[in-house]
């Protein structure tokens, strides 16, 4: 049996688990994503979360700036947020998020998806002192 403090940001995690669970009881995924976005940017806050919304992350290749990520949340300078309503999260919903974590300094990632029928959360690590 596990114990707390066994998973990284575990109890981060348990709270943006509970603000989801909030915000899927209340809308049963019938809204569009910036409703649900901003639902739980509040429910997050209420959880004594840090949320930042909407930064923006530089993608580089070759250490040359290439672009911008911006994912939906990043949760107490640690956590990076991805947000979907769709009516279930798709292999290249998953290979795009993983890609996305990868790009950043986050070792932590949660894809959210408010689903039609369901809540689905995927809890994704990737730590840049593992190679692939």
């Amino acid at each position: 049996m596990k114990k707390m403090g066994d998973f990284l940001y575990e109890k981060e995690t348990y709270k943006i688990r509970g603000a989801c669970f909030e915000i899927w009881k209340e809308f049963h995924g019938a809204f569009k994503e910036s409703i649900v976005d901003n639902a739980l940017g509040l429910e997050l806050l209420k959880q004594g979360l840090k949320v930042e919304e909407q930064k923006r992350i530089d993608i580089y290749y070759h250490e040359n700036k290439v672009g911008t990520y911006i994912p939906d949340k990043i949760i107490n300078e640690k956590i990076l947020i991805e947000i979907k309503c769709q009516p279930f999260i798709t292999k290249e919903h998953e290979k795009q998020f993983w890609y996305y974590l990868k790009a950043s300094n986050y070792k932590l990632g949660l894809l959210i998806n408010f689903g039609s029928k369901k809540l689905e959360i995927r809890r994704r690590i990737y730590d840049k002192a593992r190679k692939d």
